[in-house]
């Protein structure tokens, strides 16, 4: 049953991240990169609302629809509100050299692979 929560939110989430590419292309004739921006901002926002509303008591759902909202849907919407909560919680839990570390190194680290392998890429197609 995860497993289909899983695939049933990513391709909610990841229709809806399509949609959001297609309204700013659409409004300002160009996604790139306010679509992202919007789309990393509203996910950040979304778990941090959930995250909390669970954290409090005023939340409850199983795990099943924990799963379905938060990989699912949230992770095909965009895998960056998932990188954010894992830095507010080591932030949240007094670890901050290791939540400042993450984001750091995860940006990093990420804009380094995509720069390495778009120009291999170029590269190699000569």
């Amino acid at each position: 049953m995860i497993w289909i929560a899983v695939a049933a939110g990513g391709a909610a989430g990841s229709v809806a991240r399509h949609a959001v590419n297609v309204l700013f292309a659409h409004v300002l004739e160009r996604s790139v990169p306010y679509a992202t921006a919007a789309v990393n901002v509203i996910g950040s926002a979304v778990i941090g609302v959930l995250a909390g509303l669970i954290a409090v008591g005023r939340l409850h759902l199983s795990i099943e629809m924990r799963t379905f909202i938060f990989v699912g849907i949230l992770g095909g919407f965009t895998t960056f509100s998932s990188y954010m909560l894992d830095s507010f919680t080591l932030a949240h839990g007094g670890e901050h050299g290791l939540a400042m570390s993450n984001i750091v190194f995860q940006t990093a680290i990420g804009f380094l692979a995509v720069w390495a392998s778009y120009r291999g890429v170029v590269l190699m197609a000569g």
